[in-house]
């Protein structure tokens, strides 16, 4: 019973922190509209996430860009062994908050705030994958303040620290069957409110002509500390009582890190093309000790994730002195590996359609606008590990999931 309960309640607690789940590039309305390209694109103050380094090139001396998506994301899972079915369907708002200031010709600071975690998904209570997730709301709040020197007309470096805020709530079953005397099925809710961590971030863009520009950004991995969260436990029947109390629990949450690099080319004073290749090093998460402060004690819930990697394509074309549009498609892998492919984060390989366009209404100020249609391949999968009696028990079947989100932001700037 032990080690049934702490590995199930890991597997809930973690997944959707460290998985590529829900985790949608979503961190600037420009930059999303070219298929969320930007490690070597001079835009706007979006340069912040996209390449820091960035902001040295930038013309107007103080910068700033606001935006937000409405996220709808839905999930179909299907076993036609059992005919079962259920469906989640889900509704996030990311947003990011970018600055920056030209300080003198060399030195330029700024600050950016963005969401690149802030999913969730909520099946029906009790669903027939209840013994892996029942619901589960995830937000994370990135704050990084950067510096970027400029080399020379060429080259720039920046880099900086980033303090990350967020936090988790989910729920679950305890395992396939356990109900109170009543016939409740017994479950528990896991959540974890101010949990922070620091990492940084280094960029570098190198301009060897006019109408290239080659960039590098690294953001480091992240491991947050969830110290003295929730754990309550529901419906819990006379015989489990003294193993199933409310309590507290302490996990280390590794977020990894992640390397872009990448081009883009101006073909005319129209016309600009983009480039980027992403490496998120998914390999660190292999699985995850949590301690439980009860009878349910400590437990090492296996992740097994792999490294994965995104392929970014964008464009922009400036048709009028007043309207630019743009466009971009992206490839982007899973690092779950058959056998791990739990509810909680039903992801598979993806691809990543995009659009969007900006109106300058005047030298200061621009509208822009951006949507995303995200398609998952459809997968027949499964998670092997939820340990029952002492054994690994296997749920699958066949999922089918897709992002679809439109985006609205503003650019100002003198």
């Amino acid at each position: 019973m032990r080690k049934l309960l702490s590995l199930s309640l890991m597997a809930l607690a973690t997944s959707s922190v460290f998985a590529g789940g829900y985790r949608v590039s979503l961190q600037g309305q420009k930059q999303l509209a070219m298929g969320h390209t930007g490690v070597a694109v001079v835009n706007s103050a979006e340069s912040l996430f996209f390449n820091p380094a960035g902001i040295s090139f930038l013309e107007n001396k103080f910068n700033v860009s606001v935006g937000g998506n409405a996220l709808f994301a839905n999930v179909k899972f299907q076993n036609e062994t059992y005919n079962w079915n259920a469906e989640s369907k889900n509704v996030g708002t990311p947003f990011s908050v970018y600055a920056t200031y030209k300080v003198t010709d060399w030195l330029s600071v700024g600050l950016a705030v963005y969401t690149p975690y802030g999913s969730a998904v909520d099946w029906d209570q009790d669903w027939q994958g209840s013994h892996l997730v029942n619901n589960i709301d995830l937000e994370a709040i990135y704050v990084q303040p950067t510096i970027a020197i400029k080399i020379n007309d060429k080259m720039s470096i920046a880099g900086g620290p980033i303090f990350v805020t967020g936090h988790v709530k989910l729920n679950k079953n305890i395992d396939r069957s356990m109900s109170d005397e009543n016939g409740n099925r017994t479950d528990v809710s896991i959540e974890a409110k101010g949990v922070t961590a620091w990492g940084w971030n280094a960029g570098l863009m190198f301009n060897p002509t006019d109408h290239l520009r080659i960039g590098f950004n690294y953001r480091s991995e992240i491991t947050m500390e969830a110290r003295g969260g929730d754990a309550t436990f529901n419906d819990v029947p006379a015989y489990a009582q003294g193993t199933l109390t409310n309590t507290t629990f302490d996990a280390n949450l590794p977020l990894p890190a992640e390397i872009t690099v990448g081009l883009s080319y101006e073909f005319t004073n129209k016309l600009l093309v983009a480039f980027d290749y992403n490496r998120t090093q998914w390999g660190v998460y292999k699985d995850l000790t949590v301690q439980f402060h009860n009878a349910v004690g400590t437990s090492v819930n296996p992740r097994n994730y792999k490294d994965s990697n995104a392929y970014r394509f964008g464009a922009q074309y400036k048709a009028t002195d007043k309207v630019v549009v743009r466009g971009g498609y992206y490839i982007d892998e899973s690092p779950v590996q058959a056998g791990y492919f739990a509810p909680e984060t039903p992801r598979n390989d993806s691809r990543g359609y995009t659009a969007g366009m900006t109106y300058q209404f005047n030298k200061r100020f621009g509208v822009d606008l951006s949507l995303l249609y995200l398609h998952f391949k459809q997968t027949n999968s499964s998670y092997d590990h939820f340990v029952e009696g002492g054994n690994e028990v296997s749920f699958g079947g066949t999922y089918k999931s897709a992002v679809f989100s439109p985006g609205v932001g503003i650019t100002y700037g003198f």
